[in-house]
């Protein structure tokens, strides 16, 4: 006959169910936590934020594990959405076009050396 799970690892299962609504972990002792980090590899649960989770806790043990499973955080570039960066870029690119123009204007001729506006 198996024995039942201890209280521990429920808790540790149930942690693991309802990462998405935990906002701190650091008050947990570090055994516990090692267990818990391992127990969301397990399941699946490892997101961005997550691993954020686990690294804000600022545990030596948290940080070596990382390391050592070669985990990493992606950083996503994020576009300037500002309106002082938009209106920088639309007057670039107006300047950007109004310079072809200009330079479409002009016609280089290699015989006489110099630019012939046409």
């Amino acid at each position: 006959m198996r024995t039942p799970p201890c209280l521990l690892s429920l808790t540790l299962d149930s942690a693991v169910h309802n990462l998405s609504n935990i906002t701190d972990l650091s008050p947990l002792p570090d055994h516990i936590l090692i267990e818990l980090f391992l127990r969301t590899l397990r399941a699946g649960k490892l997101t961005e934020r997550v691993l954020k989770l686990f690294i804000a806790t600022g545990k030596d043990e948290v940080f070596s594990l990382i390391q050592a499973l070669n985990i990493q955080v992606t950083v996503t570039p994020v576009l300037p959405t500002s309106k002082l960066v938009s209106e920088f870029l639309f007057f670039f690119l107006f300047s950007l076009q109004m310079s072809f123009e200009l330079i479409s204007e002009w016609i280089f001729v290699p015989s006489i050396g110099c630019s012939k506006k046409f």
